[in-house]
């Protein structure tokens, strides 16, 4: 009798590691499906302020002011974006460095609902790097508020800037403040 009862419980045990171990591996299969998704997203980003300047010609001839006068004075009248507080402001800037020390989070893929000279509101993903440890990043949904224009270093720029999650959070919270300038 215990002979039978040895042998189902092994008949058991194998049939529960050998379901553990199938789902393990088809689990595996779909994480790393979707990595190459979010790797290739952070990987397409252009990563300065300096892409983001020249536009493709297609694009520069439909929003670029005319004349010389047009350009400075629509240069002169809405502020731009530092990035990570260096450099010349860019007006409308598709991608913003929000951890400066390392770029371990960067907004990317902004699209501008209205751009003015009191603020702006746009929305995009947060890109949040994946470490050292070979952990893909990540990309989280968000609303964007940039505010706070200030003449800095002789050039008006937004200084801060509202995320608002869309869902998931990098941290948990549902928003986050950045000072920009």
């Amino acid at each position: 009798m215990t002979d039978r009862a040895e042998t189902r419980r092994a008949r058991v045990r194998t049939v529960l590691v050998t379901f553990a171990v199938v789902t393990v591996v088809a689990l595996g299969g779909v994480w790393l499906s979707q990595v190459t998704d979010r790797a290739s997203a952070v990987g397409a980003a252009p990563k300065t302020a300096a892409a983001q300047k020249s536009p493709p010609p297609e694009i520069a001839r439909k929003e670029q002011p005319h004349g010389p006068a047009d350009r400075e004075s629509a240069s002169a009248e809405l502020p731009g974006v530092r990035d990570c507080g260096a450099g010349d402001p860019v007006l409308e800037p598709k991608i913003i460095t929000l951890a400066c020390a390392d770029a371990g989070a960067v907004a990317s893929d902004i699209k501008w609902k209205n751009y003015g000279a009191g603020g702006a509101d746009g929305s995009g993903v947060v890109l949040v790097s994946g470490g050292a440890k070979g952990v893909a990043p990540a990309s989280f949904p968000a609303a964007f508020h940039l505010y706070g224009a200030k003449n800095v270093d002789g050039k008006l720029a937004f200084t801060g800037l509202d995320v608002e999650y869309l869902g998931a959070t990098p941290s948990g919270d549902a928003a986050e403040t950045y000072t920009i300038a």
